[in-house]
């Protein structure tokens, strides 16, 4: 019944002026509701769209369309793309890039329990002409699917596969003739200055700025270790901010920057007065003791929306354009003017509507500032963009007309 409800709305999309009418590539995303149907949904799907010979997907905890999430509840998603069939190709284990393909960027759906995750991304977005990969890792309760299927053929001696993979990297390469806008919204803020990594070993951080990052971070925090309770309730809701050697994890604004991935606060060891975080780290690398905001979060989100407009956007526009941008939402269609055919939203799982103040927030702050675009996405185990693996992140990604 949702497979054939999803194709009901997309038939009459496609009807539409504006909208993709001889699409040859569709996103799939479906809740882990629907993990254990997914080589039946993907099998339907497919023998109802003919035209459409490349499937790329995956699985989240949350799925998101246009202006609504869905979230623990059973739910698919499909946005079909009409794109010149040079300027694609979906990849998998048994349907690799060859080397024929000027790959420009990528949208890339991973398992995160693959071995050395992080460097395969940063691997791949270094193939890629402009360094840009988007996309994220399945989150799931059930199977961990992805879903790739590839018009033209797999690799000789793999034979034929059902289009529903578990493990690995799989997506959907970009030609140059792809226009794509993609901006990162960060959803924690610092609670301290910036400093310098000078001793760590392996994920542990032993001194921060030559003092014990223990120290630094009781300090930090004003909590004590005589206060047992009360300080691990603080630590708990505490998070790491990294950036490189060069980077500089606090913005003048106080906000994180897009060269800042955080992680998790894992343990405290006294003895060596250190720090545990969920990533190893080296010496020489930035960091700052971050927490999670939601007014940071919801402000920060707004920004990126607003640059992505402003660099999409003519500066000047006849008064009937400017009218037709400012209609309300349901009475606004796609414009020419905006130039945004579609977006793609991956999300952190640990944001979504509660984290924003609602149920669906953070989508209607999205859908109020690009406007009725198609918009389709999941909410992810971390955060895929340029060539890093994020958290607590969301990635927007437009394509252009």
């Amino acid at each position: 019944m949702a497979a054939a409800l999803v194709l009901a709305q997309l038939r009459a999309q496609m009807a539409l002026h504006g909208y993709a009418s001889n699409p040859t590539l569709a996103l799939l995303y479906i809740t882990d509701h629907y993990a254990a149907q997914a080589a039946e949904i993907l099998e339907w799907m497919g023998a109802e769209l003919p035209l459409i010979t490349d499937w790329s997907g995956t699985v989240g905890i949350g799925i998101s369309a246009n202006n609504v999430e869905y979230f623990d509840e059973p739910a698919l998603a499909v946005m079909l793309l009409e794109l010149p069939p040079d300027q694609y190709r979906v990849f998998s284990g048994v349907a690799p890039l060859g080397l024929g393909f000027e790959m420009h960027s990528a949208l890339v759906h991973a398992d995160g329990a693959t071995p050395d995750i992080g460097e395969l991304i940063y691997e791949l977005a270094h193939r890629t002409d402009a360094g840009f990969l988007f996309g994220g890792l399945s989150s799931s309760r059930a199977d961990s699917v992805q879903f790739a299927v590839a018009g033209d053929g797999n690799i000789n001696g793999h034979g034929s596969a059902s289009g529903v993979f578990s493990g690995g990297l799989s997506g959907v390469a970009f030609g140059p003739g792809v226009g794509l806008v993609s901006r990162v919204t960060q959803g924690c803020k610092p609670v301290s200055v910036s400093r310098t990594i000078t001793a760590a070993d392996h994920n542990l951080l032993l001194t921060l700025d030559d003092e014990p990052a223990l120290d630094v971070l009781l300090n930090d925090l004003q909590i004590s270790l005589d206060e047992p309770q009360e300080a691990l309730q603080t630590v708990r809701a505490t998070l790491v901010g990294l950036a490189g050697v060069d980077g500089e994890p606090v913005r003048q604004t106080g906000n994180f920057g897009n060269d800042v991935t955080v992680r998790h606060i894992i343990g405290l060891d006294p003895a060596r007065r250190g720090v545990a975080i969920g990533d190893a780290v080296q010496t020489g690398m930035r960091m700052a003791f971050c927490q999670r905001n939601t007014q940071a979060a919801r402000a920060d989100l707004v920004r990126i929306c607003a640059e992505i407009r402003e660099e999409l956007e003519p500066a000047e526009m006849p008064l009937s354009t400017v009218t037709a941008l400012a209609e309300s939402e349901l009475e606004a269609a796609p414009h020419p003017a905006r130039r945004i055919a579609g977006a793609v939203y991956v999300s952190c799982t640990g944001r979504g509507g509660p984290h924003f103040g609602g149920a669906s927030a953070e989508l209607q702050l999205v859908r109020k500032a690009l406007g009725d675009v198609p918009l389709v996405g999941f909410f992810a185990g971390g955060e895929i963009a340029y060539d890093h693996l994020y958290g607590y992140t969301g990635v927007l990604t437009v394509f252009t007309t």
